[in-house]
C-alpha cells in the first residue's frame, strides 16, 4: 500500500491500526476542521453492559460559523472526564490478560493535564506504539486537501457514524459470552485482550476502502 493519510485519534479503533500496518507510509491530518462524532474525541470499549462510550469534553468557541481548527482545539478540563475515563478502562479491563502488564504505561496519560486535544491524540498514539512495539514514522500535513493528491485518503475512519463497518477476525474479549465479539472497538480493548500478540492479529487484517 502507499502512503496514506490519517486523522490522529483517541485510542483510535482497530481499523486505524490495521490501515497503518499495511501502509508504506503515514501522514496525519493536521489542518481539517473538527468535526463532532468522530473518533478524534470519543472512543467505544466493552464494558459489562456492551459497547461503552468514552467521550472527552471539548471548549467550544463563539464562532458562528461552528468551525473549529482541529489543532486548536481545547479539552473542557473542569470536568473530570480523565478520573472517570480512567475508573471505567480499569473497572472493565481490570480482568482482561494484559491489564496489569500495561497499567503503569496508562496511568499517566490520565493523571497529567492536555490543554489541547490533539496533543492528548498524539500522546495516546505514541503510547499505542510503544506498547505495539510498533516502528511508525509519520509526517503531518501543512495544509488542508479536501481530495489529497499522491496519498491514500483513510480519513474516513475517523467517522463513529461511519457508513462502512470493517469486519475483521474474533479475538477474545471480557464479556464476550453475554454480548459475543464486539467488532473494531478502541485499539485499547485489542491490547489489554491480546497483549504482545496484538501486532501480529492487526497484521493479519485488511481494510475496505470505500
Amino acid at each position: 500500500m502507499q502512503k496514506l493519510l490519517l486523522h490522529p485519534s483517541y485510542f483510535g479503533p482497530v481499523s486505524q491500526f490495521v490501515a497503518m500496518v499495511n501502509a508504506e507510509e503515514i501522514v496525519f491530518e493536521n489542518e481539517d476542521n473538527y468535526q463532532k462524532q468522530t473518533y478524534r474525541n470519543r472512543m467505544y470499549i466493552y464494558g459489562a453492559n456492551g459497547k461503552l462510550l468514552l467521550n472527552i469534553p471539548i471548549k467550544h468557541t463563539g464562532d458562528k460559523s461552528g468551525h473549529q481548527k482541529y489543532r486548536d482545539l481545547k479539552i473542557e478540563n473542569d470536568f473530570p472526564w480523565q478520573k472517570q475515563h480512567w475508573k471505567s478502562i480499569e473497572t472493565v479491563y481490570r480482568t482482561s490478560p494484559f491489564f496489569e502488564f500495561y497499567e503503569d504505561e496508562f496511568y499517566p496519560l490520565y493523571h497529567k493535564k492536555f490543554d489541547f486535544l490533539m496533543d492528548f491524540n498524539y500522546h495516546s498514539l505514541h503510547l499505542t506504539l510503544e506498547c505495539l512495539q510498533m516502528d511508525l514514522t509519520y509526517q503531518k500535513t501543512r495544509e488542508y486537501f479536501k481530495t489529497p493528491l499522491e496519498v491514500k485518503d483513510a480519513r474516513f475512519l475517523i467517522e463513529a457514524k461511519k457508513k462502512q463497518t470493517q469486519s475483521f477476525e474474533p479475538y477474545n474479549q471480557v464479556f464476550q459470552e453475554k454480548y459475543g465479539f464486539l467488532n473494531d472497538l478502541s485499539i485499547v480493548d485489542l491490547i489489554f485482550n491480546e497483549g504482545p500478540n496484538a501486532l501480529n492479529y492487526l497484521q493479519r487484517q485488511e481494510i475496505s476502502f470505500p
